[in-house]
């Protein structure tokens, strides 16, 4: 009798260790995503005075903005509003950066906020002229596509599509529009009714299947400035 229980002693026991937990090593660590950054300077769509000239052709800017929750590291992206050239200077661990660029051009300007995970966090985007010698009067900030966004697939409706675009000016004069749209390169003569438009916006009349190509140039009435060409396609 005495042996039975012990038996029985050890069944249990051998049940007990078998159904314990193992030890599966240690957890992996949460990475919250990193903060988004609030920009400070270059002033968003205002004339940066504060560069420091290098040369007559070229000024260095100060990019400064807040620090952020959970971020190792920052990125900035300038882009060249005329061109669409882009500086970007990565790996930054500071809140600030000097960066040397052409003066008498718009700019737009980002950071990234990244650390060890896989997400980053990218702030608003601000925009800025480079103070230019001699300059008084600057044009107004290139349009950028609002809708349809570049290289989407748009659903007309009643076969037209609504083109909406945004711009503004940092003299704050009021601007006018001139509206190129075709199917061959938005550099076609513009029809009358496309000229010297008020509103950032202008319905279309598109063919399905159909590849149109647009871009917009803005008029403060003294300068211009001329957009990238921006495309999409009707479905």
């Amino acid at each position: 009798m005495k042996t039975a229980i012990t038996l029985i002693g050890l069944f249990f026991l051998i049940v007990i260790t078998s159904c314990g937990g193992s030890d599966s090593g240690p957890s992996t660590p949460i990475i919250n995503s990193p903060g988004k950054s609030v920009l400070i300077a270059p002033v968003n769509n205002k004339t940066c005075e504060n560069g420091t000239n290098s040369s007559t052709t070229q000024s260095t800017v100060t990019f400064s903005w807040n620090s952020t929750s959970d971020t190792e590291s920052y990125d900035l992206k300038i882009i060249n509003l005329n061109t669409q050239e882009v500086t970007s200077q990565t790996g930054i661990t500071t809140t600030s950066k000097d960066v040397t660029l052409t003066r008498g051009v718009p700019y737009s300007w980002t950071i990234t906020s990244k650390n060890k995970g896989t997400t980053t966090t990218v702030s608003d985007t601000w925009k800025f002229y480079l103070a230019g010698n001699g300059v008084t009067n600057y044009a107004p900030f290139p349009a950028a596509a609002v809708s349809p966004l570049p290289g989407v697939v748009t659903t007309p409706v009643d076969g037209k599509v609504t083109l909406t675009w945004e711009t503004s000016d940092v003299e704050g004069s009021a601007l006018t529009y001139t509206l190129y749209f075709d199917t061959i390169d938005g550099k076609q003569t513009p029809l009358d009714t496309n000229k010297n438009l008020t509103a950032k916006s202008k319905e279309v009349s598109v063919n399905p299947n159909t590849i149109y190509y647009w871009r917009v140039v803005t008029s403060d009435g003294n300068n211009t400035s001329t957009s990238v060409v921006y495309t999409f396609k009707t479905n």
